[in-house]
């Protein structure tokens, strides 16, 4: 994420008083002091609320083991305590519950849990929370008629649930998913994709992604985070979408209206820490960290990137609960697929600060991928499991072969190239967007990217730095865009799904690091489409991955290709002997001689340009100008 010291600062602030309350509520002397035990909760109720009698009555539920008393508090009693309204433990001291009758199925309340008569949290499992610090700058056109937070009742975050609340009717109930080995994904935060930050003008949207013909989009976190400005990596509610970018049903309508129009939906979730306003950290916190009874925390982190407070993936209950959550956004919102952030520390090998030790084979690792995995699978076979993982080939290779996909960073090689320098150890060999030069098996378990929300913007680097050669210059903008097309014909050649980050496609200039620093609010720029030459990248663009999608060739295991010279080139043998694929380049600045190994002489398509040539001897002998590259095939591809 490359955003860590920024978070563990921000981490340290939220920590300051979670235990304190400006208000304590009046406690009834039986109240948590003697209570209730051994008594199992009812059948059928799960973690968080469960309604019965038509939503008259609910069921709480909540895991804290070892705590004395749990109290439910809210609008339902006034927020105030009485021994009517302490839960009951269970037979093995794990789970306190209780039932709460006549109730308003109409109506929405709010509510938390006061634990030992101290510390008041909102549920782990609610669906929706109320900020007293942060709703108020929630618009209501993003977010319509939202609850009002009871001031002067309570503190904190609280949490609610609406038995009758309005229910979305999903209207696609036949996605069918792009393979992986046609997957173009398109990264994407919300908060900057559109002015408005929210999922329903991103629905009225869609068109564009059907123009530039991606099949998936990856939203950035969007489970329910600390504060609204964010990229979402600091998360503290796991099963309520961040009211910030609109309601859970302008959620479900904008995933809807992507699968009707053949886009995947892909969540990019954390599930390598939690932030301090967490219950689940509050509950059981001392000395600044989780405490040692934490039943799903590590007291100190296992790896050197962590931020916020690390789960611990081979505690028993982080399994449960993050099976749980997996399961509720799979089912409920009907999500294809998750980016799993930070996946190389779902691990309890410490590592300390040596990275190149926590990127080392980790069996226990793979084991504990292999497990969520395998649950997944069990709900859809069908879903993308995709990894941050940058750990050895052997145990990405290995998660690969369960069907998993990994990230692959390419965005230093990829600017190198464009930016026409090699320095030294080939930095602008772009061999990594294949397979094989991972010794993997599996070709389309690699999710290359020349940009992703982490790395620096291709054309920005372009600007800044590129190379020169007399009147060739990549500074220019022309140019600079030019040579994004030729990145983007490369990486889009190559086997197996791709990624791209948001307005890569129209020569997004602005770096990651301006307009107040890395995480800062980004403009979209919609008015670069008016520019003809980024209108033509993103032509370019667009003809690349429907290309891709659309024909067989580009699916090809049996490539060949040299990407660490200046003129470099990819052969792509059509498996149904049809249509063959030859993309060259020249990466420098300066004219380069290339020798075309063509596999057959005759007309040959340019499916860029829409030209021809007719190759009548072999090899082909050409000279390349700088930036020069094509796209040729024995007959026009389909696009």
């Amino acid at each position: 994420m490359n955003i860590r010291i920024l978070y563990l600062l921000l981490a340290g602030v939220l920590l300051e008083g979670i235990t304190s309350c400006k208000k304590t509520p009046k406690v009834d002397n039986n109240s948590g002091n003697v209570p209730v035990t051994g008594v199992e909760v009812p059948a059928g109720a799960n973690d968080g609320v469960t309604f019965i009698n038509g939503g008259k009555s609910v069921i709480f539920n909540l895991y804290a083991p070892s705590k004395k008393s749990v109290t439910v508090i809210g609008d339902f009693n006034n927020w105030q305590t009485g021994s009517q309204y302490a839960m009951k433990n269970s037979t093995d001291g794990t789970r306190w519950w209780i039932q709460v009758d006549n109730l308003d199925p109409a109506k929405e309340y709010a509510y938390q849990y006061l634990i030992d008569a101290t510390l008041k949290v909102a549920d782990p499992y609610t669906e929706k929370v109320l900020d007293p610090n942060n709703d108020k700058y929630i618009s209501s056109t993003t977010y319509p008629s939202l609850k009002a937070y009871p001031t002067g009742l309570t503190t904190g975050i609280v949490s609610t649930f609406w038995a009758n609340q309005p229910a979305y009717t999903w209207q696609t109930t036949s996605f069918t998913r792009p393979d992986p080995k046609n997957l173009v994904i398109y990264e994407m935060l919300v908060r900057d994709f559109v002015a408005t930050h929210d999922y329903k003008t991103i629905k009225d949207t869609l068109n564009y992604f059907v123009r530039l013909g991606v099949n998936a989009i990856e939203m950035m976190p969007f489970n329910e985070f600390e504060g609204n400005d964010s990229w979402g990596y600091n998360p503290n509610f796991y099963f309520a979408p961040d009211k910030y970018y609109g309601t859970k049903n302008d959620l479900k309508a904008l995933i809807d209206a992507c699968h009707s129009k053949g886009i995947a939906v892909i969540q990019d979730i954390v599930l390598n820490h939690s932030f301090g306003s967490s219950p689940m950290v509050q509950m059981y916190f001392s000395g600044g960290a989780p405490a040692a009874n934490n039943p799903w925390y590590n007291t100190v982190a296992t790896h050197p990137y962590n931020v916020g407070f690390q789960f611990n993936h081979q505690s028993l209950a982080t399994k449960y609960f993050v099976k749980n959550v997996l399961k509720w956004w799979m089912t409920e919102y009907h999500i294809d697929g998750f980016r799993f952030d930070m996946a190389k520390g779902f691990t309890q090998t410490n590592s300390g600060s040596d990275v190149g030790l926590w990127g080392n084979y980790d069996a226990s690792r793979v084991a504990i991928w292999k497990d969520y995995n395998s649950f997944m699978m069990g709900i859809d076979p069908k879903f993308y499991v995709i990894l941050e993982d940058f750990a050895s080939n052997q145990e990405e290779s290995e998660l690969a072969n369960q069907g998993m996909m990994t990230w692959a960073n390419l965005s230093t090689n990829g600017e190198q190239a464009t930016m026409s320098y090699n320095d030294s150890g080939g930095s602008w060999d772009l061999s990594g967007l294949f397979y094989d030069s991972y010794s993997f098996t599996n070709p389309y378990a690699l999710v290359a990217y020349f940009e992703s929300h982490d790395e620096e913007r291709l054309q920005f680097k372009n600007a800044a730095y590129g190379n020169s050669s007399g009147t060739y210059s990549i500074k220019d903008l022309a140019t600079g865009l030019k040579r994004d097309e030729m990145g983007a014909a490369f990486m889009f050649s190559s086997p197996g799904p791709k990624m791209l980050w948001e307005f890569g496609e129209r020569g997004y200039d602005i770096s990651i690091n301006d307009l107040g620093g890395r995480l800062s609010d980004k403009p979209p720029h919609w008015e670069y489409m008016a520019d003809a030459n980024r209108r033509h990248l993103f032509g370019v663009y667009a003809k690349m991955i429907k290309m891709k999608e659309k024909n067989a060739a580009f699916t090809a295991t049996n490539s060949t290709y040299n990407l660490a010279g200046s003129v470099k080139f990819i052969h792509l043998p059509d498996p149904n002997k049809a249509n063959n694929v030859e993309v060259i380049g020249n990466f420098d600045v300066i004219p380069e001689p290339a020798v075309l190994s063509f596999p057959s002489t005759g007309t040959w398509y340019d499916n860029i340009t829409g030209t021809s040539i007719n190759i009548t001897s072999l090899p082909y002998n050409v000279t390349l100008q700088p930036g020069e590259y094509h796209v040729y095939s024995n007959t026009p591809l389909n696009q």
